[in-house]
């Protein structure tokens, strides 16, 4: 070969190369959103989740915090600690760049492999008289069988619809932990109020009942009674604080703050809705619930496999152009141009027929996930809706019946002790009974606001009309104007 001829062939290879490089295959380019094949069919009440697209990027940027609470804000609200949780818990970023690497498999499954170079030479005939110098170029494109590529580009987009699907269910179970955990911060605080109350109401009956052993009418174990019930409540009051300061450190880490953060006063818990329709909520929460549907994409993901892994017995094809300069002579020079394909033999059916069956086995597994799945739905939808049912049932009953009873006790036992009818003792029991109630009426409101938030979970983020107040109900002003009277 002359040195012209190897200057030809050099350029022609590199050319060939650069068309191969630059060309694009049959999919998008990876810098792009990608439409990608048709997904193998779902069931129909789920519908399928969107993928995220990726976008090059050359280094992501530090993105700063968003304040976790308003400066001016008096009473911490329901709606102010699920915006700082959305925004602020680095729970849903990571769900966020799961979802993100799920994405980008799409232009890594679905591209053609690299084109491949093989360069061989005969390095004696460079200075060879009797010869010219003889060396092989071969340029190589291996091409799955028709289909393959479409349904791992179906794998992936489905297996990033059910990332995509994932950060829904994490916001959803953030936004039931954080009210969960702001019931619990109302809880402890309003708690404490009835601990402090009756400690202030306990010591007037002490002083009380020490006036009475002066004047010579009353016992000194009246006096004793007071001073345990006393130091029952600073060892009640020992508790809370602890309660208090565990659901301060559970809000602020929820929100991505330093545990011990002072936080505002909670605002008073109240629903003013309705309760939902619980037929309207398990017909919805089928399609509504992320859970299903990432479980519907996972089907999906799994009987593309299922297709790939008929697909394996269709044989692949490797195309080849050569030029191969050991063909010399005036005989040899037309046959060193070369174009040619090989194949692989598809005979190892052993191997492709537990590929199959094992595709087979996992898409059965999915189904059957997915059918649990949906029967559990309207399952849960019900459970929460009865047990917040009974919940709002327990506080209209304190509000209307129990307390005002507990109340009207406490200001007859005081009215008879006053006139030497009852004991002292009658009067500290029904003291201690009506902060017993006060403690179970709160006990119920915060439960109410934890069991709402599970229904709305468990409907898939349907509203269940879960409002918060920044002020008090009436019949807790109702009960302060009782004890001061």
């Amino acid at each position: 070969m002359t040195a012209f001829g190897f200057r030809s062939v050099a350029f022609a290879t590199a050319s060939c190369l650069a068309a191969c490089g630059c060309a694009s295959s049959s999919g998008p380019s990876p810098f792009t959103p990608y439409p990608g094949p048709t997904r193998p069919a779902l069931p129909a009440a789920v519908a399928p989740s969107p993928v995220i697209p990726v976008r090059y990027q050359e280094a992501p940027q530090p993105v700063a915090l968003p304040s976790p609470l308003p400066e001016d804000r008096l009473l911490l609200t329901a709606e102010d600690v699920v915006r700082a949780v959305l925004e602020r818990n680095p729970t849903l970023d990571r769900m966020r760049a799961a979802a993100e690497a799920a994405a980008a498999r799409y232009p890594q499954v679905t591209s053609l492999d690299d084109p491949m170079l093989a360069l061989s030479t005969a390095p004696g005939s460079a200075w060879s008289p009797n010869v010219d110098y003889a060396a092989r170029v071969e340029l190589s494109q291996k091409l799955l069988s028709p289909g393959k590529r479409g349904l791992k580009g179906s794998a992936a987009r489905a297996e990033a619809a059910a990332a995509v699907a994932d950060i829904d269910d994490a916001r959803l179970q953030l936004v039931e932990a954080a009210v969960s955990a702001l019931a619990d911060y109302y809880l402890a605080e309003r708690a404490t109020e009835v601990a402090r109350e009756n400690a202030r109401i306990l010591t007037e009956l002490r002083q009380t009942a020490e006036a009475e052993v002066r004047a010579g009418r009353g016992l000194q174990q009246n006096i004793n009674q007071a001073e345990v019930e006393l130091a029952r409540q600073e060892e009640r009051l020992v508790a809370l604080r602890r309660a208090r300061q565990v659901a301060v450190a559970r809000l602020n880490t929820l929100m991505h703050l330093p545990p011990d953060r002072p936080l505002p006063p909670p605002a008073e818990l109240k629903s003013a809705a309705p309760l939902p329709d619980p037929v309207q909520l398990r017909t919805a929460a089928v399609s509504a619930r992320p859970d299903v549907r990432a479980a519907a994409d996972r089907l999906a993901a799994e009987e593309a496999a299922l297709g790939l892994a008929l697909k394996e017995y269709n044989p692949d094809v490797d195309v080849m152009a050569a030029y191969d300069g050991f063909w010399q002579g005036q005989n040899g020079r037309p046959l060193q141009w070369q174009v040619g394909a090989r194949v692989n033999l598809p005979v190892r059916f052993a191997r492709r027929d537990a590929a199959v069956a094992e595709a087979r086995a996992k898409v059965a597994q999915r189904r059957a996930e997915l059918a649990r799945l949906t029967d559990r739905v309207g399952f849960e939808v019900q459970e929460a809706f009865e047990q917040l049912r009974e919940s709002e049932e327990v506080v209209r009953l304190y509000e209307s019946k129990v307390l005002p009873a507990a109340d009207a006790n406490v200001r007859e036992a005081q009215a008879a002790y006053t006139n030497n009818r009852v004991p002292f003792l009658t009067l500290v029991e029904a003291q201690r009974g009506r902060v017993a109630l006060r403690d179970r009426y709160y006990e119920a409101v915060a439960e109410t606001a934890r069991r709402r938030a599970a229904l709305e979970r468990a409907a898939g983020g349907q509203e269940a009309g879960f409002t918060t107040e920044t002020q008090r109900t009436p019949s807790r002003h109702k009960t302060e104007r009782n004890q001061k009277n």
